[in-house]
């Protein structure tokens, strides 16, 4: 990794503070339930007691990404029955994904008669650094208030709050939590923002230079939500595995991105085939058992901008969408 790929990064939550703000003043518009934790934290919920939306969620998916990406809605998804999709850039792909987006920070509390867990995102994990994705890329933001978007569909204790405002070096009244179940609308479309953010990690974990990727676009089909914390996993998870198509841009050899292309799809995965949850359940629940080259958009395109090639590899999948989504 190049010791300079941070160089010239600003900052995610200066970069997404209006956006959360705006949230926030646009609150009853969205169906979203503004409230406070005993500690002054604020939480927004996206679903677990209110409606949430496809529009709050879209709007979540850019405040995850740090305020450094442009999410629309579109109807070319390539799928004859799931003709709505999100269209995904991210201004500076590797800080905006993985910088930010990526669910990288792990919460949990437990108490007598309860226990809490979840993954964290957003750009609060910038300010905290604790994962070692920030000592590789020499990043750490600064900033007085943060926000973190959990994939729960339960509210964090005081704890967790407590221990984020820690971390991140900032008052407990200053941090946002933003809470996203999979079962709501506003779950299942900030989960299918996480499409280009999956092939930055992909990219990350097969070990190309990050430095190289220059820029990246993605397209996936919104998941219909599945009614439950379980088959909405399930379905989000396949939306990308399944019908997820990402072009990403380097500045690299030939070789290069023709080697970066043939890794990248989920067909390169020994687990692919059938529905996630399938999956899922196959391994007693247990994520560390499944293959990790799973993680992935079906299909992938790399161009060399240097050069002008392209190469793909990979395909979409409607029949396995399909069974998924409950047709």
């Amino acid at each position: 990794m190049s010791s300079d790929i941070s160089a010239n990064w600003t900052s995610v939550n200066a970069a997404c503070q209006p956006l959360v703000d705006r949230l926030i003043a646009d609150a009853e518009a969205l169906q979203l339930e503004i409230s406070t934790l005993a500690n002054g934290t604020r939480i927004v919920d996206a679903g677990i007691n209110c409606v949430g939306g496809l529009e709050a969620g879209r709007r979540i998916g850019e405040i995850c990404m740090g305020g450094l990406g442009t999410v629309t809605l579109g109807s070319n998804s390539g799928f004859d029955n799931w003709p709505w999709s999100v269209n995904v850039h991210a201004k500076t792909p590797v800080l905006s994904c993985l910088g930010s987006q990526y669910a990288g920070w792990s919460l949990s509390h437990k108490s007598e008669d309860s226990k809490f867990f979840a993954l964290g995102s957003g750009p609060g994990r910038a300010l905290a650094a604790r994962e070692e994705l920030f000592k590789e890329f020499a990043y750490q933001d600064k900033a007085d208030s943060t926000v973190i978007v959990l994939e729960v569909d339960t509210f964090p204790p005081v704890e967790v709050a407590e221990k984020v405002a820690d971390n991140c070096g900032i008052k407990a009244e200053n941090l946002t939590f933003i809470l996203t179940p999979t079962s709501s609308l506003a779950g299942v479309m900030q989960i299918a923002i996480r499409v280009l953010e999956v092939a930055m990690h992909k990219a990350h974990t097969v070990h190309f230079p990050m430095e190289k990727i220059i820029d990246g676009f993605g397209v996936t089909p919104v998941a219909p939500p599945g009614g439950d914390f379980m088959t909405g996993m399930g379905r989000t998870n396949d939306a990308i595995l399944y019908g997820g198509l990402v072009h990403l841009f380097i500045e690299g050899t030939d070789e290069e991105a023709r080697d970066l292309a043939a890794k990248m799809p989920s067909n390169t995965s020994s687990d692919y085939g059938r529905p996630f949850a399938d999956i899922f359940k196959s391994y007693e629940y247990d994520f560390f058992k499944i293959d990790p080259m799973l993680f992935s958009p079906a299909k992938v395109i790399v161009t060399n901008a240097k050069t002008g090639k392209s190469f793909s590899a990979g395909e979409l999948n409607q029949d396995l969408l399909n069974q998924s989504f409950g047709l």
